[in-house]
């Protein structure tokens, strides 16, 4: 006896299959992506910068927008690459690969942002270095999560489609 399974059960099992993974995303797709992702990373960046000092919330925010706008660019081409190396089901990607996605990004990104934060705060690279690791331990937990359930909305999404 074979442990494989009839044919017939084969392509029901295939219909049933995630149908995001046959339908990688779009340009137009990964734009809102990002977009829906920077609006939460900007609040919560503007939380993070003010519980580190006595910045206003218009230069908190200024920088937050900057800082996003940075990671909007770094985030297009980085998943882009990172979606070339991890390929198949991205809802099967589990917590090791979503960990490693979030921490690349987030290190990569950092070498941008410090001196940028530096000067618009007029702060030393210290402590603008503090800040940004505030930031960025913010922004992975919330990078994490966010990335998972906007696979998943997707998911159904193309689903009711279909």
């Amino acid at each position: 006896m074979s442990n494989n399974p009839p044919i017939s059960n084969v392509s029901n099992a295939n219909s049933e299959a995630n149908l995001a993974d046959t339908n990688p995303l779009s340009i137009k797709e990964r734009i809102v992506h990002t977009l829906l992702f920077e609006v939460g990373a900007v609040i919560l960046s503007v939380v993070v910068i003010k519980l580190f000092g006595s910045h206003d919330t218009g230069a908190a925010t200024g920088v937050s927008v900057l800082m996003a706008t940075m990671a909007m660019v770094w985030n297009l081409v980085f998943n882009y690459g990172f979606d070339k190396v991890f390929t198949g089901d991205r809802l099967k990607r589990g917590v090791g690969v979503r960990l490693l996605h979030v921490v690349l990004f987030e290190g990569g990104l950092v070498l941008f942002t410090v001196p940028v934060i530096a000067w618009i705060l007029q702060v030393s690279l210290w402590q603008a270095l503090m800040m940004d690791i505030g930031i960025t331990l913010v922004i992975t937990v919330y990078a994490f999560l966010y990335n998972w359930a906007f696979d998943y909305v997707r998911d159904r999404l193309i689903r009711k489609r279909v």
